[in-house]
């Protein structure tokens, strides 16, 4: 049995745990080979690089006219109609002097054309054209132009969003090299708990954290083992483990796992692997557990609900990201004026839920939903996201501040 415990007189900063924490990432899952279409949101294991040139040919922006530039005079001119070009088809005849073609978006230019001109701006008379002066190479889309044949497309480490998914599409590439999925185990702890639809009696809660953090997970591309509500007997929750350590890479936990609480759980990890305790400055959430099961890291989150919710999105998802390969894992914040004032400093970090919302003069502000209890989830779900304030900072009203967009953490 190993048991470490925070100095309790000191709080650790929230950056050097996220550090600890990726400091002891386990290896990166295996690779499988899957169809892009599958692809979305798991993480890339190789380099790709592209097999051809995008475009593939000097194309038309617009549909139009496509011509030689030197044929227009300075104020315009007229040429004559020599065919037309419709998207997804070519054609191999050299455009003589003054001739044109009419094109469409996306056709390639015939051999001898340089440019495009709108077909708005455009008058036709029968077989006559007449073209208003325009620049070399106007609305053309030049071979390469997006990539080159062997440029890189994506790195290791990238998770796959829609954008890479049509890139690679785009590039003609139908099958990628990832990640396997992690599987994390997901455990509560708690008599109190019950599963929605169940009657409650008195003294007893709905489950909300084992969904609240299952969601979080599987939107980062994790495959979540839910074991459920541990049962509170020494033996079962032992054999629970064990039985979870030898199926998943990672065990999670919620409640249960605080300094000084009696909890079969927590003397069944002791057991079984080692439990530090951290006391964070964070706020909410600053009781956090970490160590191992049989070999596999575990992490128990703090029980009050909103405590669970920001410890997962700042402090664990950076973890559980690098565990699946990903290189990119810190959300990043941005400036913006505080609609509030913040008159008393706190020994921890403030992670407070607000949202943006747009003062007289049209600037957005940071406004503070007024509960910022962490055992209530409504104020979370009301905010856009959440401002951070500094241990021991005070703030007067427009102040810069920190603001983390929810969409950061997906």
């Amino acid at each position: 049995m190993n048991t470490r415990v925070c100095d309790s007189g000191s709080l650790m900063p929230v950056d050097e745990a996220i550090a600890q924490l990726l400091a002891q990432a386990p290896p990166v899952p295996s690779t499988e080979v899957i169809p892009l279409g599958q692809a979305a949101g798991r993480v890339i294991a190789e380099e790709l690089f592209s097999p051809l040139d995008l475009p593939g040919w000097d194309n038309s922006a617009m549909d139009g006219y496509a011509l030689r530039a030197a044929d227009v005079p300075e104020q315009g001119g007229y040429l004559v109609l020599a065919g037309r070009i419709a998207a997804g088809h070519s054609s191999d005849v050299p455009l003589q002097a003054g001739q044109t073609v009419r094109i469409f978006t996306g056709a390639p230019l015939p051999p001898g054309a340089d440019s495009v001109v709108p077909q708005e701006r455009c008058r036709v008379y029968g077989q006559r054209i007449w073209c208003p002066p325009l620049r070399l190479a106007e609305h053309v889309r030049k071979r390469g132009e997006e990539l080159q044949r062997g440029q890189r497309l994506l790195r290791v480490g990238q998770r796959l969003r829609a954008q890479e998914v049509g890139l690679l599409a785009s590039a003609g590439i139908p099958w990628v090299k990832v990640y396997r999925p992690l599987r994390v185990c997901l455990l509560s702890s708690g008599d109190e708990l019950r599963e929605p639809g169940e009657s409650l009696a008195p003294g007893q809660i709905y489950n909300s954290n084992r969904h609240l953090v299952t969601a979080l997970l599987r939107g980062w591309g994790v495959e979540v083992l839910d074991y459920g509500v541990m049962a509170d007997a020494l033996a079962a929750s032992r054999d629970a483990l064990i039985l979870a350590s030898s199926e998943c890479d990672l065990l999670l936990t919620t409640g249960g796992v605080s300094v000084g609480e009696e909890d079969h759980l927590k003397q069944a990890i002791q057991e079984l692997g080692r439990v530090d305790f951290w006391r964070l400055a964070i706020q909410p959430g600053k009781p956090l557990a970490f160590g191992e099961v049989a070999g596999k890291p575990w992490i128990g989150l703090p029980g009050n609900p909103s405590a669970a919710l920001i410890t997962t999105l700042v402090v664990v998802r950076p973890f559980l990201l690098r565990a699946q390969g990903v290189e990119r894992v810190l959300p990043v914040p941005i400036q913006v004026p505080a609609g509030f004032e913040w008159p008393t400093p706190n020994k921890r970090r403030q992670y407070l839920r607000a949202r943006l919302s747009p003062g007289e003069d049209g600037q957005l502000r940071a406004v503070l939903h007024p509960q910022q209890s962490s055992a209530m989830l409504t104020a979370a779900c009301w905010a856009d996201g959440l401002v951070i304030v500094e241990r021991e900072q005070l703030l007067l009203k427009d102040a810069p501040v920190p603001f983390l967009s929810f969409a950061e953490f997906q």
